[in-house]
């Protein structure tokens, strides 16, 4: 129990540890930079969305077309062309990630902005420009600064053209991207591109939208646009927006009330397209204002079609037997080089080639949207759960490495290692759930691994410690004789041997010294010892210990021996009348004594420095026999033996009393009374011992009355109180009145010593 404790208090330290951790900002960051990293190398690429196409402005394209390779120079005549072919071929969005905020020439920028009014699907970009503003008072210095971000739209013609303007904000090299905004709110949750454009793409399903939601709350319901038709041209795709984000912020139990409702309903008469973009609408608004982005892979994961393909679909299409297909998808527009590592849009990603070719601006974006329209982006594990997870592996590693041997200690946590990093890898490429791994893995594996060393190294000289205190007394010079050979054996020796240990216990002590004055009880225990010392002796024993009132003996050899047990219980039933005689003599003081005996393996080894050494007995059988003799206390018996002292010997007289797991014991015990030598016994003795074990065998099996009846009668029979009889009565009685489980298998569980 105390080694168990001690594991648990391992295991929860460790789970503290790693829950503290997570908390600090540079573990989640590194954890970000590397857990991330890994599992999503683990997963490796997967199938990017049929719905997202990417135009690249590209070199190749600039060779094509006989253009500049800087995009900038390009004329816009060509982006009109573009997105009249792209509204042509049934492209639902066009989104163009590119800024046109300087105007060029004239002609040009009025045939774009005709294009984008004629598509009425078209998405510009706006970028956010930032202004460091010093702070100043005064009547003193300066005294600090003020970051303000600014929107920046496009030219007024493209911009009063298109259906949406929006910003799409990233880091740049070295910060590795792996977040995006869906509302800034550095710009009061302005809508980022990829949440526009969802919108719009699902403007098909918004009837059905707005239906569910006033069922759900019509209050809401009613302050929105009728149809698709009044939020392109009176209400604006980006307000309409930022209106259904206040509803959903403000009513936070929303979301989960439509997804319920719209799982109940949604297969009766919708559209599989149309109950998807639903579903992903809900959850866009009610997500985070920044979200994980789930890549798909390298560069080009997203199918990418360059800018000259696009350009001359038409032609294409008279020419070859698959022309590129728009029809119900969306297009990204924007500057993407897959094979050359000088672009000018790359940024740092999980997915960075060696080469030194980024994922470029367009493709993040269109990887973003991609996650929203299939609800993939990144989760983080829930912080519930996170907690309860690291406490959780943090207590399985501490019990484990405490209570295993190390050498089956490091396999099992290199193993339980590799199963939490699968399953976190499964969780990640199925749900796109992400689970914690450096911490776990990094932190609390090693930390519960040395940490039990350490402290099974402690408790190992605490151990030696103990043990020279406890067994602090000289063996007979035979003993030493026989296993030690010369002075350098005494300091080195240790020898495994097989033995039999006998513990006594006197009752009544207590009050024996508190009525005795000190010199009067130190005689009074010299005559006691004197009593039970001698049978040990005349039976061959050593007196190993003495501490209080309670003598350890032992009987050992180098292999199991029946002679060496039946000498063990002679001295026992030698002991139990020399203590019968010593109360006979010595008046009103008497110490009734209880003896137990329990056989097995130990270690007697020389402990001791300088000119003093001693043998002491090591092993399990030593605690185990003291559990033993406790036993005397609750079933009212002076000799308890365990069935390993009992094999091979037939001259005694006993009775089997039951199995019975004591205090700071694993493993259940068969403990047998010694009673006599079976010449010395008589018919009364010998036909108790037979109803006992019918009436131990009608408990085994649960008959409770008849097991209660044959125990009284043992009892009663006998003429005086028969202990182990009456403490089976009063269980007996507990499990009639209370049953025990299904699983039980009749041992006896005893709590105290």
């Amino acid at each position: 129990m105390f080694c168990l404790s001690k594991s648990i208090t391992l295991g929860l330290l460790t789970g503290v540890l790693g829950l503290l951790l997570s908390l600090m900002h540079v573990v989640f960051e590194f954890e970000e930079n590397v857990g991330l990293d890994i599992l999503f190398k683990l997963r490796g690429a997967r199938q990017a969305p049929s719905d997202v196409i990417i135009v690249s402005i590209d070199k190749d394209s600039a060779a094509q077309l006989n253009l500049p390779n800087d995009p900038g120079q390009w004329p816009r005549s060509l982006h009109a062309r573009l997105t009249e072919n792209l509204a042509r071929a049934g492209a639902v969005v066009v989104a163009f990630d590119i800024i046109f905020d300087k105007a060029r020439a004239a002609a040009d920028d009025q045939a774009f902005a005709d294009a984008i009014r004629q598509a009425r699907n078209v998405i510009l970009s706006e970028y956010l420009s930032r202004e460091t503003v010093t702070v100043i008072d005064q009547h003193r210095p300066p005294w600090g600064a003020l970051q303000i971000e600014t929107l920046v739209p496009p030219i007024p013609p493209l911009a009063q053209a298109a259906v949406a303007l929006a910003p799409f904000p990233l880091p740049k090299v070295p910060v590795k991207v792996s977040q995006y905004w869906t509302f800034k709110t550095s710009t009061g949750d302005t809508p980022t591109l990829p949440v526009v454009a969802l919108q719009i793409f699902a403007l098909e399903a918004y009837d059905e939208f707005l239906r569910l939601m006033a069922q759900m709350s019509p209050s809401q319901a009613a302050s929105l646009p009728r149809d698709r038709e009044a939020i392109l041209t009176t209400t604006g795709v980006e307000e309409f927006v930022r209106v259904l984000r206040g509803i959903f912020t403000s009513e936070p139990l929303l979301a989960e009330r439509m997804l319920e409702a719209w799982r109940n309903i949604k297969t009766r008469s919708v559209e599989v397209p149309k109950q998807h973009l639903i579903t992903s609408l809900i959850r866009m608004y009610q997500g985070a204002n920044s979200q994980y982005l789930n890549f798909y892979g390298p560069p080009g994961t997203i199918t990418t079609v360059p800018y000259y393909r696009a350009l001359h679909m038409q032609e294409e299409a008279s020419l070859t037997q698959q022309p590129l297909d728009v029809r119900g998808k969306i297009v990204f527009v924007g500057f993407s080089e897959r094979l050359r590592p000088e672009q000018k849009d790359g940024f740092y990603t999980v997915f960075s080639q060696t080469s030194g070719v980024d994922i470029s601006g367009v493709e993040i974006a269109a990887t973003a949207f991609a996650n929203l329209l299939d609800d993939t982006s990144i989760r983080l594990l829930d912080w519930r759960r996170q907690l309860a997870l690291l406490v959780l592996w943090g207590l399985l590693l501490g019990v484990l490495c405490y209570r295993l041997p190390m050498s089956i200690a490091v396999a099992s946590v290199l193993g339980l290692g590799v199963l939490y990093l699968l399953a976190a890898q499964q969780q990640f490429t199925t749900t796109a759930t992400w689970y914690p791994l450096l911490v776990p893995l990094l932190v609390q594996v090693p930390v519960a691994f040395f940490g039990a060393l350490w402290w099974k190294y402690f408790d190992t000289n605490k151990e030696r410690q103990n043990v020279r205190e406890a067994f602090g007394y000289y063996v007979p010079d035979k003993v030493i004789d026989q296993l030690a050979q010369s002075v350098a054996n005494v300091k080195t020796s240790g020898q495994l041997v097989y033995g039999v240990c006998l513990f006594t216990d006197a009752a009544q002590y207590a009050s024996l010294a508190e009525a005795m004055e000190p010199k009067e009880l130190g005689s009074f225990m010299n005559t006691y010892y004197a009593t039970v010392f001698e049978p040990v002796r005349q039976h061959g024993g050593i007196i190993s210990d003495v501490i209080g009132d309670a003598m350890m003996a032992l009987w050992t050899t180098a292999q199991p021996d029946a002679a060496l047990r039946e000498q063990a219980c002679l001295a026992a039933l030698a002991i139990a009348r020399a203590v019968a005689r010593f109360k006979q003599s010595s008046g009103t003081a008497q110490l009734p004594t209880r003896i137990g005996l329990h056989a097995g393996s130990m270690l007697l080894g020389n402990i001791g420095a300088l000119d003093h050494y001693e043998y002491r007995a090591v092993g399990d059988i030593v605690n185990t026999t003291s559990r033993i003799e406790g036993l005397n206390k609750f079933l009212g018996t002076q000799i308890l033996v365990s069935a390993e002292v009992l094999q091979q010997l037939s001259g005694f007289l006993t009775r089997e009393l039951g199995t019975f797991l004591v205090v700071g014991k694993s493993k259940p015990l068969v403990v047998h009374e010694l009673i006599c030598r079976l010449g010395e016994s008589n018919e009364q003795q010998r036909s108790r011992c037979t109803l006992f074990a019918e009436a131990l065998e009608a408990y085994r099996g649960q008959g409770w009355e008849e097991a209660i009846e044959k125990f009284s009668a043992i009892s009663g029979s006998s003429g005086h109180e028969d202990g182990p009889s009456l403490f089976y009565v009063k269980l007996c009685e507990r499990y009639r009145e209370k049953p025990p489980e299904a699983t039980w298998d009749g041992v006896v569980h005893l709590m105290g010593k």
